[in-house]
């Protein structure tokens, strides 16, 4: 609050009186007190009134910021209860992988049925120098081979995200997504989200060379002998969880061999949702 103090000044003067041993009449004596101002002219009465105070301003009140809720912290390791299945033939592990993937949402779906849905290329490949394969089907698009064949003859290999992503869903599941490319952050995030994850690997994680070859259709294919895929059902800090359909087993692997493995195929993914 601020306030103001006003000084107030009086103008006075006044003649002096002579007295000269004479008395002074009353009109003398009167003309001889009245004020004059400063300027010798007579001066106004001078007012006496009190000043009148500033008006205190009004506070205006600060409004109280509101407090942003804290997010619940994500949990330091989180599982899925994704059933685990066991593939059915020899070279199915990518249709068992599905398989899991559907059951967990409660979709009951058999392996030969989806793995009929694959439309098997069991044309055989043409084989190169050192064992390598030159020319072969689409996994892509088709299973390639035979599904009770040898992945080291070869005569039968498997199938990629394409096909997987069109089973999931059209059984059930029309938001999964699927593709390569994906960063394993991603991966994370969606087990941690509660979302099954089919990805392709090498079979119980082993380092296998990789190669090339051309589809029929002109598409390049990266390849393994070993090429596996299973479904991730768990997420820690440092590892992740596996169900692999090869022997319905479950286990936990490092991030950084399971990102090892990922990038083998380019971190190609199937995620149920």
């Amino acid at each position: 609050m601020r306030s103001v103090v006003a000084t107030r000044r009086q103008f006075l003067a006044a003649g002096g009186i002579a007295l000269a041993g004479a008395a002074l009449t009353r009109t003398a004596a009167s003309a001889l007190l009245t004020p004059s101002s400063p300027n010798g002219g007579t001066a106004a009465p001078v007012s006496s009134s009190t000043p009148k105070a500033t008006p205190t301003a009004t506070p205006t009140a600060t409004p109280t910021p509101t407090a942003t809720p804290t997010p619940a912290p994500t949990p330091a390791t989180v599982t899925i209860p994704v059933p685990v299945i066991q593939q059915s033939m020899v070279l199915d592990c990518e249709t068992a992988a599905l398989q899991q993937g559907l059951a967990y949402y409660g979709l009951n779906v058999s392996q030969s049925q989806l793995f009929a849905e694959e439309y098997a290329d069991v044309r055989l490949p043409v084989m190169g120098a050192n064992h390598t394969v030159l020319r072969w089907g689409n996994p892509y698009t088709n299973f390639v081979g035979y599904v009770n064949g040898s992945d080291w003859t070869p005569t039968g290999f498997g199938v990629y995200w394409p096909v997987i992503l069109r089973l999931a869903r059209n059984h059930g599941l029309p938001n999964a997504i699927g593709g390569e490319g994906f960063a394993p952050s991603r991966i994370y995030g969606e087990l941690a989200a509660g979302h099954p994850v089919q990805v392709w690997i090498q079979t119980r994680f082993a380092r296998v060379q990789l190669g090339t070859w051309t589809a029929w259709d002109g598409t390049q294919v990266r390849y393994s002998f070993a090429e596996h895929s299973v479904t991730l059902s768990g997420v820690s800090p440092t590892q992740v969880r596996v169900n692999d359909v090869l022997n319905a087993s479950q286990y936990w692997v490092s991030k950084a061999l399971f990102e090892a493995n990922f990038a083998d195929f380019n971190n190609m993914a199937v995620i149920f949702q």
